[in-house]
């Protein structure tokens, strides 16, 4: 069990690292992510609020408020990581393996999580 504890927490820094690093550019170092999203087709809009549904994914997931919340954050954090790897597959511009790592990390964080927390 202890294995496991340390494979969640690790998991969920890992992610919550990951996370901060995406919103602190998308708020900070918005002209190269613009160009990133219009690069792979995506509206530009999609930034901000992008940014911030993580910042409250991450709370959702800390804050271990509800059980339904908490899953909603997960299957969010999903979605987007499997879909920015095939954007950055798909345009090849090589920075598919940060969305790899940060699936990885999701599925990591949500499965040993189910067994950690209650």
């Amino acid at each position: 069990m202890k294995i496991m504890k340390v494979a969640f927490w690790l998991s969920t820094v890992l992610l919550t690292a990951l996370m901060c690093f995406s919103v602190y550019n998308y708020f900070f170092n918005h002209a190269a992510i613009e160009g990133f999203f219009k690069n792979m087709g995506y509206p530009t809009y999609l930034i901000y609020p992008l940014a911030i549904a993580k910042i409250l994914g991450l709370v959702a997931i800390w804050g271990n408020f509800s059980k339904w919340l908490k899953e909603w954050a997960y299957a969010g954090f999903f979605f987007n990581t499997v879909l920015a790897f095939f954007a950055h597959y798909m345009v090849s511009d090589g920075s598919q393996m940060g969305a790899a790592m940060a699936l990885v990390f999701v599925l990591g964080s949500y499965f040993t999580g189910k067994k950690v927390r209650p």
